[in-house]
């Protein structure tokens, strides 16, 4: 398996947050990808290797060109105010407010094209952005270019963002992205499984009336938690893709017993379904010393996970998202390949 992997990753760094009503490092770090990369190394998998350049067109096949064009002036229209710190939103639009108008400031366009505080921008973020997509895409390159599986090691993550929407530290959604070029591709049809502790909105919201791309969402329950406004049971689909829409909301507390039912059952989904590929939203964020999550799942579970992925016998493409807990992160991403590849 080819992990593919930019050092351009660290130009978002030194970013914030707004978390229990405070303003704070954000938990969404640098460090991270350093603890998978350690891990990975210790273990025989295969290459490392550098995105290639994609350009932005994949880009906006599934995001608004407004809204992509925006991600790559924000920087600038903010230090052109004077502004030298990070950018971070704090506006946001209510119900019955016109979303028809982009404002014409900055702070005004930052709440336009965002739905929460989680989405700080410094210096270099835009080409951060731009290489976790290029990464996504690279892996796609190689899975249809007939590699049986491969691991983009995305960063910033991306399930959270809609089509012209950032948030939950995502900017650009590069698991919908990879689905989208694989349809391009050729692939008839395209699953994307979703095991991160939060729900994939954004994910869900880019392919939610469309037939071609199945997208099942393990996550916990909206009513608890993160996003809160999407990912309920009741959300299946609408007009031609009624019925390819499934999340599956988890309390609090829940451990490998419960989250491994929903997984065999998200799985069965994809089975009927017949993907030709699979799309895998990688957040060990799951685990149980998550610092801002409530589920109870250990280290080697995540062999098992991988396990049940990979008996679904289809062209895989690992795509990274979440998980915070920085000293385990790695550790549980390495058992989630080894036991895909031990399969």
């Amino acid at each position: 398996m080819k992990i593919i992997h930019s050092p351009r990753h660290l130009g978002h760094s030194g970013h914030v947050e707004l978390m229990n009503g405070r303003v704070v490092p954000a938990f969404e770090k640098p460090e991270r990808v350093a603890m998978i990369l350690n891990a990975i190394g210790e273990r025989p998998f295969g290459t490392l290797i550098e995105p290639a350049a994609h350009g932005l067109d994949p880009l906006m096949k599934v995001h608004d060109e407004d809204y992509v064009r925006f991600l790559g002036e924000a920087w600038k229209l903010w230090t052109a105010d004077g502004r030298d710190f990070p950018a971070l939103p704090s506006f946001w639009r209510a119900p019955g407010m016109r979303t028809d108008i982009v404002p014409k400031t900055i702070d005004g366009k930052l709440g336009h094209y965002s739905f929460d505080a989680g989405c700080c921008m410094v210096a270099g973020t835009w080409d951060a952005v731009q290489a976790a997509a290029d990464i996504a895409l690279t892996g796609v390159d190689l899975v249809a270019g007939g590699e049986k599986s491969a691991f983009s090691l995305c960063r910033p993550p991306g399930h959270h963002a809609h089509a012209g929407t950032m948030g939950g530290y995502c900017f650009i959604n590069n698991a919908a992205v990879a689905a989208q070029s694989f349809r391009d591709r050729g692939a008839a049809r395209v699953a994307i499984l979703d095991v991160d502790y939060h729900h994939g909105n954004g994910t869900q919201a880019i392919f939610y009336d469309r037939p071609d791309v199945l997208v099942c969402n393990i996550h916990a329950d909206p009513l608890q938690e993160f996003p809160y406004f999407l990912g309920f049971a009741d959300e299946t689909g609408a007009g031609a893709g009624e019925g390819f829409n499934a999340n599956y909301p988890l309390p609090w507390g829940t451990d490998y017993t419960g989250w491994s039912a929903a997984l065999d059952a998200a799985c069965a989904r994809i089975e009927a379904f017949g993907a030709d590929v699979v799309v895998v939203s990688l957040g060990v964020d799951t685990y149980k010393e998550d610092p801002i999550s409530q589920f109870l799942l250990d280290s080697p579970d995540y062999l098992k996970i991988g396990a049940r992925i990979a008996a679904l016998a289809r062209p895989t493409l690992f795509v990274m998202e979440g998980g915070y807990a920085v000293e385990a992160i790695g550790v549980n991403v390495a058992n989630t390949l080894e036991g895909f590849l031990q399969r």
